[in-house]
């Protein structure tokens, strides 16, 4: 072979990392004049010409993968298309299948294809494994972009699921379940009456539907939650396990047919079988390859230390997919496993503390302060938090799940007969009780981290190297120098004066402006069963970028402006309330109010008076200025309204920039106001997919033809607007903050439905 294996491993693994970074993907033409060069690089003597040639391909390579993820928006989501579909998992709560699409039209598709259907329209005994001709429409992916927030649009492409929508007709083929379904099922009745069932079925099948929100907040609060979901620990786990009971095996044989392979491929086995159990995740599935991986190199003999395996293991798993590296799971296992081989070389136990089994909670110790110390940055990056209490709890979890739960569990599932079973069910369940029960002795140790940890987090992983290569005895000065680079970096940035950031929430209407580290909102988002705006979006969004919100203010009392208000009281109990509400702790916003916040003036123009019935006309209708710039924020102001504001003070209406009055509905905007206010910016509030299809086409032309720049979250994900002392500035979190090939609006550009 020309080229060795870690080498190549290598240069798969660094031929996709631009599709971290690309906005957008190069076309059919370029792709061929890459290949070109790649090939051509290969021909030359030089070896690094070849090198350079070699990444090309894997470049190539990966660049293909990338168009095919994308390649279904244009056969599939244009009309309503007839599929040959399998189920993969039933959300009977959400009235929803995951269904994975293996033919439409006459073209079978080979690669896996998922996509999202919401089936309240049609009642059927669904199930895993049945096959269905459906009639579907489908629409693309759309994620809601902010940042700090949970990016589901790149989750949905790195898991081969970039399509959601409808079920309109169907037609079983296989009405018969799958095999997995039956064995879930089977062993679900028989451990359904133990109260940590829930848990259960995450640990053995990798099903976490069933988890309650007090069980997922005790798991992130203890940074346990990686012991819920099937991954390279389970795996690994189930392979050793497999191990064990081949060796044990051998004991039965004659010493000639005793032989290494039998325990490594009893072990791949039972791996296998687990990571089909727990319905085959992509995490579960990257690490059976890498298992796989480990014992091929074991089988050739061929001579490979840690790192050089743990490449060829990543290597192999972004060449059979590449767009996996946009995975955050992916990211987290593979540098997980980084940082263990990193912290067990460079800073081991002593000897005598290493090996015997009466050191082994010191060792559990050791390696639980070296994932904590070395994942912080990820956990940053991914989480926006870290668990202070997760060294204790992992003490305390890994070895009741790992010998005990998980065990117990597999043994449960292999016994012949119930009445065999139920002792390990019930090991199993009283294990997991005794664990959350130790558990709620921890005290609550979930701390928030903004986008300025990851400087923080850079420290961490630099003062351990430094210590360890002695900088801080020979070059003190140079150690001081490199610590202070990512602080001076990070305080050299130009930052603005102020800022007003619509955030994408979908339809409603959530607004902040900052500065100096504090927060004024105007609105708070919807609101519906479980869950709020204030929760998911506008909470993390405020945490990340650091901000403390001293006022919030409240247009009016329809529910996708006023919904998350509950949530943002239980976080910040001491904000202040402004309303045109009659409610006894909302402080007044009528016309003719004033004040300033952080240097910033604040003018209330609408409504006259309080005690409001809350209607759109009865919005808060607010002038901030800093006295070069005005900004008008609207609420759902009708066209009514706004003529009573042109006739009651017209100068007062002179802005900068302007919220779009109630979305971009035809009932408001009215060309009067538009005139008067004589803005340059219009910034919209709008999901893509709404019922209404707003904004209105007629109102969108109105502003431009009147000289504004219409922007709207559908289109650009949050919107920020940053003021200096010479001007402003408006980006889009997809088009100029982070435009990824990934963020971008798939299907048809001028769709906003």
């Amino acid at each position: 072979m020309p080229y060795s294996l870690p080498f190549l491993a290598l240069m798969s693994a660094l031929g996709t990392l631009p599709l971290l970074l690309l906005a957008d993907l190069p076309g059919e033409k370029c792709l061929l004049l890459l290949l070109a060069g790649a090939l051509l690089f290969l021909a030359q003597p030089l070896r690094s010409l070849r090198y350079i040639g070699v990444y090309g391909l894997f470049s190539v390579w990966a660049l293909l993968a990338a168009q095919q993820a994308l390649a279904p928006f244009a056969g599939l989501t244009r009309a309503p298309v007839a599929v040959t579909a399998e189920i993969v998992q039933v959300l009977a709560e959400k009235e929803r299948l995951v269904i994975r699409i293996r033919r439409y039209g006459k073209q079978n598709l080979f690669l896996p294809l998922y996509a999202s259907v919401a089936v309240s329209r049609i009642q059927q005994a669904w199930c895993p494994g049945q096959r269905w001709e459906m009639n579907l429409r489908l629409r693309p992916v759309h994620g809601r972009l902010n940042e700090g927030g949970f990016d589901a649009q790149r989750f949905a492409v790195a898991n081969s699921m970039p399509l959601q929508g409808t079920l309109l007709a169907a037609k079983v083929i296989v009405s018969r379940c799958s095999m997995h379904h039956r064995l879930v099922s089977k062993a679900q009745q028989q451990y359904q009456h133990l109260p940590w069932h829930g848990v259960m079925t995450a640990l053995l099948f990798g099903d976490r539907q069933r988890l309650s929100v007090a069980i997922r907040d005790t798991l992130r609060d203890t940074g346990i939650a990686h012991l819920m979901a099937i991954s390279g620990m389970h795996i690994s786990l189930a392979a050793s396990l497999g191990w064990i009971a081949a060796r044990l095996l051998q004991f039965l044989l004659p010493a000639w047919r005793i032989s290494y392979p039998l325990p490594l491929l009893f072990s791949l086995g039972v791996a296998a079988l687990y990571c089909w159990l727990s319905g085959s995740n992509p995490p579960a599935i990257r690490a059976l390859i890498a298992l796989t991986v480990w014992a091929v190199i074991r089988f050739q003999h061929i001579n490979c230390n840690s790192w050089q395996i743990w490449l060829v293991c990543v290597g192999t798993i972004l060449f059979f997919d590449p767009v996996t590296v946009l995975s955050d799971s992916f990211w987290l296992s593979v540098l997980a496993v980084a940082m263990l081989l990193f912290w067990y070389q460079w800073f081991p136990l002593p000897a005598r503390w290493r090996h015997r089994k009466r050191w082994m909670p010191l060792q559990l110790a050791h390696l639980q302060l070296g994932m904590m110390l070395l994942m912080i940055p990820l956990q940053a990056l991914i989480f926006h938090g870290l668990s202070l209490t997760s060294l204790p709890a992992n003490m305390l979890a890994i070895p009741v799940v790992s010998f005990i739960t998980v065990p117990a569990l597999l043994v449960a599932l292999i016994m012949p007969a119930d009445w065999l079973a139920l002792p390990f069910w019930w090991l199993a369940d009283r294990s997991l009780a005794l664990l959350f029960y130790l558990l709620a002795f921890l005290p609550q140790g979930w701390m928030a981290l903004g986008k300025n940890a990851l400087v923080v987090g850079v420290l961490v992983w630099l003062l351990p190297i430094a210590f360890r290569l002695g900088w801080w005895q020979r070059a003190p000065i140079a150690l001081i120098t490199a610590c202070s680079l990512p602080l001076l970096w990070h305080g050299s940035r130009a930052r603005p004066e102020w800022r007003l950031d619509m955030l994408d929430i979908g339809h409603g209407l959530a607004l902040v402006i900052s500065r100096q580290g504090h927060a004024l909102i105007y609105d708070t988002g919807n609101r519906w069963p479980g869950g709020s705006a204030a929760r998911q979006a506008l909470l993390p969004w405020l945490s990340w970028q650091g901000l403390k919100p001293d006022e919030i203010i409240i247009s009016h009392q329809h529910l996708d402006h006023i919904g998350g208000l509950e949530d943002m009281q239980k976080a910040w109990p001491n904000v202040v309330v402004r309303s045109a509400l009659a409610y006894p702790y909302h402080q007044p916003c009528v016309a003719g109010m004033a004040w300033r916040w952080q240097g910033l003036q604040f003018d209330v123009l609408w409504p006259l008076a309080t005690g409001t019935q809350g209607g759109n006309n009865d919005s808060c209708v607010l002038r901030i200025s800093d006295g070069r710039y005005r900004v008008l924020l609207t609420g759902d102001l009708e066209a009514r309204a706004e003529n009573r504001l042109l006739q009651r003070d017209r100068q007062a209406l002179k802005a900068d920039i302007i919220q779009v009055p109630h979305h971009g509905s035809k009932t408001s905007s009215s060309a009067p106001l538009l005139r008067n206010v004589d803005g340059r910016l219009a910034l919209a509030s709008v999901a893509r997919y709404n019922a209404w299809r707003l904004p209105s086409a007629r109102i969108v032309e109105r502003y431009r033809a009147l000289g504004y720049l219409w922007r709207d979250t559908a289109h650009s994900g949050q919107l920020s607007v940053e003021f200096y002392s010479d001007g402003w500035q408006v980006k889009g979190l997809r088009e100029q903050i982070l435009p990824r090939w990934y963020h971008q609006w798939f299907g048809v550009r001028g769709e906003s439905r």
